[in-house]
């Protein structure tokens, strides 16, 4: 087996707008680490090691970190040229059709992407896969203009093209950039990288962009949905001249007529040649500009309104979030990509009467089959060769054919999540929280709705309960049982116990036989009611550990530490006060916390990751009394020191050896070490190594990570006499 050393930078992508923020943040957040221990210490090399099962994690020796960071299962990048559901990407956002070829903005790869549509062959055209800040000096995320592999780009989201050139929306690069297809010479036409946040119209590198997400083109002009600028902007394709259109930067809002129309974070761009088309992400509506004179009306669903799914015509119509646009040879249909409902509309332009092509509301998935059958996963960018509609699928990372006259969807390229060894045992886009019973690692796979199992000896990867893409509360053994966005995981040993945090429940998983039961907490029902078994309420739970006998349950949205009798179902609250968040010590019910998402155990006390209080609290189980061990409230940063001196950014996940705690600090992209008996706080790892890494536990040897905003990637921190295993 061959070393790998990754390492990564504190960039990571700018979500461009407010909804879809909320939900990564919530995500990031969201993951602790099961661990905790108490037991014999033992010298690690020097025999058999000393160590017991104590929340979720084998504890009781001092920990000898080497700091090597190696791959245990996942793939950092996941991206893989190869022919149809071989080839991988990651989180794909745009298509467009030329000849007999699909060319993809793989956005998360920060490439852009060719697949043969006869053969499925995908191919690499520009760019190198891999995440932003290598080693200094090799960076292949970034801003470099160059031929094929020599390229870099920087979250690349919009793409068009005139036949001869692919043009790109560099999104994270504010600029724009052209390939010529036949040779993979990519240079930048418009804008300057890293120039952030400005508007200025201009020629070439005078223009500013902010964060542009859409493009398209009538050959002679481009046509850039400036998402953040919340305007529409024209490119003279020979000169690099560039002026607005319509909006105005920075003022969001409804139509007009120019500078008078206003846009909410515009997603979508589509031409006739004659007229735009703007998917109006944030306004949930279609939009039309008569190029020649900027006019702006309104072509389908209202804009301020709730959002929908309604079929109707105009302004009757409702859209979720609509981003990805593309019309027919004909001029006479738009097709839409309505994201957040996970459907594929279809509007007649000469009458606004939208109806639905492909997909079901709400129901998310990767199902191929006709019309309402088929399940799409916050499907973006759209392109047509006439026939045939292709889908960026982007939660699915695949890209998927759709039948215009009967509807039917097939996948072309790409895969969702499966099982596998090592690499090839990918993941969702977010993993929260990992346990270890010491062979094995278990992964709450959120997105996917499942928990997995990880040899750690091997890398093998398997679904031990849930199905992926497929939500649900149910109970019953392996496939059969259903999750809703699981995020809390830890074990006993012979048990998994999950925070199933949108079913706002505690459930139980017998790993043996995959049986799945409801341990506290009734589906769906959301409140902050101590008792036993269904009448116990939950508000998004997202953290878990165990001593054996209970639960300790981070009530997250309920700001309390919650208890539960494993044996009785009984659930109490420990600490804090359901609804009153703050930041004080104290005992019981006078505590208060902010969002405590992680927590671990080394038998008389828990350790509680306290996130929005940018602190590490402990609790004296037997007496309830809360005190702060690191941090300070509401002080987020990013130093080493003692107690209060120390800062973090939003901790996450933590576990412990005994005698330290190990935290995931994920905006700081580290991972930090207290010594419990003093409270002082050192870096252990990071610095350019994680990308928003969130789970953690130990086995005993080693630290187990799951670096979850690149979320294919579980890594290992090797301790066993400073000798290297690596896993990949």
């Amino acid at each position: 087996m061959t070393r790998t050393t990754i390492v990564f930078a504190l960039n990571r992508p700018r979500p461009i707008f407010a909804k879809r923020l909320l939900v990564c943040a919530v995500l990031l957040l969201s993951a602790c680490g099961g661990g905790g221990g108490k037991g014999g210490r033992g010298d690690i090399g020097s025999g058999p090691l000393i160590t017991q099962q104590m929340g979720g994690a084998r504890q009781g020796v001092a920990l000898n970190l080497t700091g090597a960071v190696t791959t245990l299962a996942g793939s950092p990048f996941s991206q893989k040229d190869a022919t149809g559901a071989a080839a991988k990407f990651n989180n794909p956002t745009n298509a467009v059709s030329v000849g007999g070829n699909l060319y993809v903005v793989d956005t998360y790869h920060h490439t852009i992407r060719q697949i043969e549509v006869a053969t499925g062959v995908v191919t690499t055209l520009a760019g190198t896969a891999g995440f932003l800040g290598f080693t200094e000096g090799t960076a292949t995320g970034g801003f470099t203009d160059g031929t094929g592999a020599a390229a870099r780009f920087r979250y690349p989201q919009g793409l068009t093209t005139d036949g001869t050139n692919l043009y790109v929306a560099d999104t994270n690069n504010h600029t724009i950039r052209q390939i010529v297809i036949a040779t993979g010479v990519v240079t930048t036409l418009a804008g300057t990288a890293g120039a952030f946040g400005g508007s200025t119209d201009g020629t070439g590198a005078e223009a500013r962009f902010y964060y542009p997400g859409a493009l398209t083109t009538d050959g002679t002009n481009l046509y850039v949905a400036d998402t953040n600028n919340h305007t529409i902007r024209q490119i003279v394709i020979a000169t690099g001249v560039v002026t607005t259109l319509a909006g105005r930067a920075g003022a969001s809002g409804a139509n007009g007529t120019s500078a008078e129309a206003r846009f909410y974070y515009p997603q979508g761009l589509t031409t006739d040649g004659t007229n735009l088309y703007v998917a109006d992400t944030r306004n949930n509506t279609i939009s039309r500009i008569v190029i020649a004179t900027g006019v702006v009306t309104t072509l389908a669903g209202t804009a301020g309104v709730v959002v929908g799914s309604t079929n109707g015509i105009g302004a009757a119509a409702r859209f979720n979030d609509p981003r990805g646009l593309t019309i027919d040879s004909a001029g006479t249909h738009l097709y839409v990509a309505d994201t957040d409902n996970h459907t594929i509309r279809q509007i007649v332009i000469a009458t606004g009467a939208v109806t639905t092509l492909a997909g079901t509301v709400g129901a998310f998935g990767s199902a191929d089959g006709t019309g309402v059958a088929a399940r799409f996963y916050f499907p973006g960018g759209l392109t047509t060769d006439g026939p045939n509609l292709y889908v960026a699928d982007s939660y699915n990372h695949t890209i998927r054919q759709v039948v215009i006259a009967t509807g039917v969807v097939t996948t072309l390229a790409g895969s969702a999540s499966g099982d596998g060894t090592g690499p090839l045992g990918m993941f969702s886009t977010r993993i929260a929280q990992i346990t270890t019973d010491g062979p094995n690692l278990y992964v709450a796979d959120t997105y996917n709705h499942t928990i997995r199992q990880v040899v750690i000896a091997t890398g093998v990867v398997t679904t031990l309960a849930g199905t992926a893409r497929v939500f649900g509360s149910t109970d019953g053994t392996g496939a059969a049982a259903e999750f809703y966005f699981p995020m809390g995981l830890t074990t006993d040993g012979l048990n998994l116990y999950v925070a199933d945090t949108d079913n706002h429940t505690i459930r139980r998983i017998v790993i043996a036989t995959g049986v799945v039961t409801t341990l506290a907490g009734t589906a769906g029902a959301i409140g902050s009611a101590d008792g036993t078994g269904v009448a116990v309420r939950f508000r998004y739970p997202k953290g878990l550990t165990t001593d054996g006998p209970n639960l300790y349950v981070a009530d997250t949205g309920n700001h309390t530490i919650r208890r539960i009798v494993i044996a009785t179902g009984v659930v109490t609250t420990l600490a804090g006060t359901a609804g009153a968040f703050g930041s004080a010590d104290g005992t019981g019910a006078a505590v208060r916390f902010k969002y405590p998402k992680g927590l671990t155990t080394d038998g008389p006390n828990l350790y509680v990751v306290d996130t929005d209080n940018h602190t590490i609290r402990r609790i004296v189980i037997a007496t309830g009394v809360v005190t702060t061990l690191a941090g300070t409230a509401r002080a987020s940063g990013f130093t080493d020191g003692t107690g209060a001196a120390a800062e973090f950014y939003f901790p996450a996940g933590l576990t412990t050896d005994g005698s330290n705690l190990y935290v995931v600090d994920p905006y700081n992209e580290t991972i930090r070490r207290i010594v419990i008996a003093t409270g002082v706080v050192t870096t252990l790892a990071g610095t350019a190594r994680f990308y928003s890494p969130s789970g953690i536990t130990t086995d005993g040897q080693r630290l187990l990570i799951s670096d979850s905003e690149d979320s294919l990637r579980v890594l290992m921190l090797i301790a066993e006499s400073g000798t290297l295993r690596v896993m990949q």
